[in-house]
């Protein structure tokens, strides 16, 4: 995998440019084993021509970044993984594209994406195994990344699609605070959920990109806590996990134990629970709501699994949907006790390694994060006996997501001595 901030460092010395970034991306995209189909829209000319031209003074350092295909570029389609918009070009970027520019990041394509963000099976597959789902729906960023294609990449959660295909590819990845990234030209598809993430190879790449392009001071390396303490927790209301995913957060806490750090298990509220059933409620709502012109005039070009969704959405009375609102409130405001003791809390990316190309997986174990708006990293370490990663999610309270990085470095460096 490219590691972004070896390759920023190695432009900031001199040692390398813009154009050779560009060009080393070309290489391993052109040297795949398999093709992965991690790319909607490839722009390698456009990439060329920017690095060409591109003196970068910081930020991002002329590093190659994908961009999901739900996000608007005005000089590359936008399809939203959907037939109906085919060939669309929106009229402006959306902010976050121009945030990446104005970081001196290269786009150099759009990430595959599932049909407008749901949970039909995209054409991306696993560069661990074709056999097996890279996950959704920030598919084509989470394999192009595990692949070595590209250093960075943006996603989208508003289930659990940043952090679950990151866990299934091997990569870390941070789902940031609600709303720390800005929206405004991301398709909708539950806006009280839907929240832009970075993938990158490890936890202190993920930080530099997140840094780079927001502004604000998370840069990380894996020595900001002295002796943290984690609290850990199963997520029970959340359903089993897998053989793989239990031996993976005994893996992490091992090795947490090991380098010194604290850890406790943490019992978590009751509204906890009510709040995990709650997002499906908000998810389908605002669905039906966000999706309701391509449900009406192009029903006969969705997926049946996006249609049975949205038919499900529009059915759900207006009463219901305030009070799962009324829900999310108050659990929101029951995390302030929870994070009062420990650092951070560890618990399940995913119900274990990666399932089949006919699912993306389950977003069981991340559901409850988003409706939160809390900040999450998945950080991979961990093999299955099938040689599939399985990642581990570290979660901070809201607005911490220096706190997030920083112990998921923490725990990602003492996964590597253990």
């Amino acid at each position: 995998m490219m590691r972004a901030l070896d390759l920023a460092e190695a432009v900031e010395a001199g040692d390398l440019t813009p154009s050779a970034l560009v060009e080393l991306c070309a290489e391993a995209i052109a040297s795949q084993p398999f093709d992965i189909h991690a790319f909607a829209h490839l722009d390698l000319d456009g990439a060329r021509t920017r690095a060409a031209h591109l003196q970068p003074k910081g930020g991002l350092y002329g590093l190659p970044v994908g961009v999901k295909d739900i996000i608007d570029t005005a000089r590359m389609p936008t399809q939203f993984g959907s037939p109906l918009y085919k060939g669309y070009k929106p009229k402006a970027d959306a902010p976050i594209v121009v945030m990446t520019e104005d970081a001196d990041g290269i786009l150099l394509g759009k990430t595959v994406t599932t049909e407008f963000a749901f949970l039909n099976p995209p054409p991306t597959l696993n560069p661990h195994d074709p056999a097996h789902t890279p996950g959704g729906s920030s598919s084509g960023s989470a394999a192009g990344v595990a692949a070595g294609l590209m250093p960075l990449a943006y996603g989208t959660q508003t289930g659990g699609s940043v952090i679950r295909p990151a866990s299934f590819c091997g990569v870390a990845a941070i789902k940031p605070s609600y709303r720390l990234l800005p929206m405004t030209g991301v398709k909708p598809f539950a806006p009280l959920l839907d929240t832009l993430g970075v993938f990158g190879a490890r936890v202190i790449d993920v930080a530099f990109g997140l840094a780079a392009v927001s502004g604000r001071a998370l840069r990380v390396d894996g020595q900001d806590f002295g002796a943290p303490t984690f609290g850990v927790s199963r997520f029970a209301f959340a359903g089993a996990a897998e053989s793989e995913a239990e031996a993976a957060l005994t893996a992490a806490i091992r090795a947490l134990e090991k380098a010194g750090a604290k850890v406790v298990e943490v019992d978590l509220p009751a509204v906890f629970a009510e709040a995990h059933a709650a997002h499906r409620i908000i998810n389908n709502y605002e669905g039906a709501v966000s999706l309701s012109y391509e449900h009406r005039h192009g029903r006969d070009k969705l997926s049946p699994i996006l249609r049975d969704l949205l038919d499900e959405g529009a059915a759900i009375p207006i009463e219901d949907y305030d009070e799962a609102r009324g829900v999310a409130h108050r659990a929101r405001k029951a995390c302030f006790g929870v994070f009062e003791p420990i650092d951070a809390l560890l618990t399940f990316s995913a119900p274990g390694g990666a399932p089949g190309v006919e699912s993306t997986g389950n977003p069981q174990f991340n559901k409850l994060v988003t409706l939160l708006g809390l900040p999450a990293v998945n950080v991979p370490g961990y093999r299955s006996a099938e040689g599939l990663p399985v990642g581990v999610q570290v979660i901070a309270a809201f607005g911490e997501d220096h706190r997030a990085l920083a112990a998921g470095a923490y725990l990602e460096a003492a996964l590597a001595k253990s």
